[in-house]
């Protein structure tokens, strides 16, 4: 048998930062382009392209069955429009992978979806655990005024499908309501095929 080292890594709880992160996945506007709703409204914040969010991969793990990988991420605040600064948004490639979302400072919002379009919508701020469950789309939301930072552990195989949200967009909408947000429906979604 070939054991894989056991590995522990600091968070740097003041900003939310892997100082020994194994990688750091920079997000800029550019990077979620055609995401947002109003377009005028991205096309005007492009010329500017500021920093939306960043990735710390923790550690150089297999990418396999039975491993876990973790990771935090700081997203700015922000808005293009009314919309907030938030994450691509995925499906895992395999869909029955779950992942838990921590809460370590600022505020926002898990917003999760279906592949039918079923939204749900998990306020999170500090020490608040957030559960996805398997075959749920997800999309983290800055809602405040200062970074939304979490720590997410997911299972090593899950991977990644951005494609789907790429292609029909996210069933709901984040956006400024007064001091709050409120969620509507995406006018952009492309409701999935009926099997």
């Amino acid at each position: 048998m070939t054991y894989v080292d056991p590995v522990s890594h600091q968070v740097n709880l003041a900003d939310g930062t892997i100082p020994t992160a194994h990688a750091v996945q920079v997000r800029r506007l550019a990077d979620l382009r055609g995401l947002f709703a109003d377009p005028q409204a991205e096309a005007d914040a492009l010329a500017e392209n500021p920093l939306v969010y960043q990735v710390y991969d923790a550690a150089d793990l297999p990418h396999v069955d039975g491993h876990l990988l973790y990771s935090t991420t700081v997203i700015q605040p922000g808005r293009v429009g009314d919309e907030f600064f938030m994450t691509k948004g995925h499906f895992h490639e395999r869909s029955d992978r779950a992942e838990l979302y921590y809460g370590l400072s600022g505020e926002g919002v898990l917003l999760l979806q279906t592949p039918e379009g079923r939204v749900e919508t998990l306020p999170m701020v500090a020490g608040t655990a957030a559960y996805v469950p398997p075959h749920w789309g997800h999309r983290t939301v800055n809602t405040g005024r200062v970074p939304f930072v979490f720590l997410a552990a997911y299972p090593a195989d899950a991977g990644y499908d951005y494609g789907t949200i790429a292609r029909d967009g996210f069933a709901g909408l984040v956006l400024a309501d007064g001091d709050g947000f409120r969620v509507v429906p995406n006018p952009r979604y492309r409701r999935a095929a009926s099997p």
